[in-house]
């Protein structure tokens, strides 16, 4: 089994601390995401990818599906890793995928409220159909495209909040050394 590098003592401010260091770091990057809501940011062309090929994963299902795909794979490759670091009680691997997927509910939101307007340049130019006009005319919910925009940034706000309170809900189990004597 692998030391961690540090392990402050028992009982010290250093190791009251030590567990939030992950949240204080991962502070301004949750800032300097909310403040940029509807910017196409560096880690967009990343995400980019991910929704294009979710259209490609989910064809088989159908229009609907495959419409819907690339949103969901925003949602699930985050998920995975979020859900992978909380089984492994790995602190900041949560909280960096839980802002990741803060980040990426942002970007959907700004695609769900452009629903009516067309605003937003589209991979394929004008030879591609709007995704969630698409996704919202099928649902007969397209005159609640805003709405929906900001149910997608409440949820990527609370997977910030949910970031920034890991160390409450991560905590390491006790180490027990078995000395078996046989």
């Amino acid at each position: 089994m692998m030391k961690p590098l540090y392990v402050p003592k028992e009982n010290s401010l250093l190791s009251k601390v030590f567990p939030w260091i992950g949240s204080l770091v991962l502070l301004p990057v949750m800032i300097y995401f909310t403040i940029n809501i509807g910017n196409f940011l560096f880690i967009d062309y990343i995400n980019l990818l991910i929704h294009e090929g979710g259209h490609g994963v989910f064809k088989v299902f159908g229009g609907f599906i495959y419409t819907l795909g690339g949103t969901l794979m925003q949602i699930i490759i985050p998920s995975m890793f979020v859900v992978y670091y909380f089984v492994k009680k790995t602190k900041f691997g949560a909280q960096a995928f839980l802002v990741w997927l803060g980040q990426n509910l942002f970007n959907i939101s700004v695609y769900a409220a452009d629903a009516r307007a067309h605003k937003l340049p589209l991979l394929g130019g004008n030879k591609v159909y709007h995704d969630w006009t698409y996704i919202l005319n099928k649902l007969d919910l397209i005159e609640y495209d805003q709405l929906i925009g900001d149910i997608f940034v409440f949820l990527g706000l609370a997977a910030f909040v949910i970031a920034l309170i890991v160390p409450m809900l991560i905590k390491k189990e006790e180490q027990v050394e078995l000395n078996l004597n046989l």
